[in-house]
C-alpha cells in the first residue's frame, strides 16, 4: 500500500544526503575563499566527500532506474555521465596547487550541481505527496 511512499521516502532522503555533501562543499571553498582555511585543509575536506558524492548519486540513479522511475532515472542520466567521466579521467579530486586558480570554477561547478539536486529534490517531494494522495483513493 505503501510501498511506492517508501521509495520515494528513500530516495529523497538520498537527495537530501546529496546536497548536504554539495553544500558542505561549497562551505569549504568559501572558507578558503575568504581566507579562513588554508588550501591544504580545503582540498582534503572537499576531497574526502567527493567518492561519497558519487556514490550516492550513482546509487539513486541505479534506484531510479530498478524502481521503473524512468523519467527520473532520465534526468539523472547527464550529471551520473559527468561524474563517470572524470572519475575515468582522475579529474575528480581538487588539486592543492591549484585550488585557488579555480576557485570560481569549482564554486560554479558546485552551484550547478546544488542547482540539479535541488530540481531532483522537489521532484522526487512532488512524486512522494502524489504516491500519498493516490493511496489513499
Amino acid at each position: 500500500m505503501y510501498g511506492a511512499f517508501l521509495s520515494w521516502l528513500l530516495f529523497f532522503f538520498l537527495l537530501i544526503g546529496l546536497v548536504c555533501l554539495i553544500v558542505y562543499q561549497l562551505i569549504c571553498l568559501a572558507d578558503l575563499e575568504f581566507d579562513y582555511i588554508n588550501p591544504y585543509d580545503s582540498a582534503r575536506r572537499i576531497n574526502s566527500v567527493v567518492l561519497p558524492e558519487f556514490v550516492t548519486q550513482g546509487v539513486l540513479s541505479v534506484l531510479f532506474l530498478i524502481t521503473g522511475h524512468w523519467f527520473m532515472f532520465l534526468l539523472c542520466i547527464p550529471y551520473l555521465y559527468y561524474n563517470v567521466r572524470i572519475y575515468t579521467r582522475k579529474q575528480h579530486f581538487v588539486d592543492i596547487t591549484e585550488i585557488f586558480n579555480m576557485l570560481n570554477w569549482e564554486k560554479k561547478l558546485r552551484l550547478i550541481k546544488l542547482a540539479y539536486a535541488i530540481i531532483l529534490l522537489c521532484l522526487t517531494l512532488f512524486w512522494m505527496i502524489y504516491s500519498v494522495l493516490e493511496d489513499d483513493e
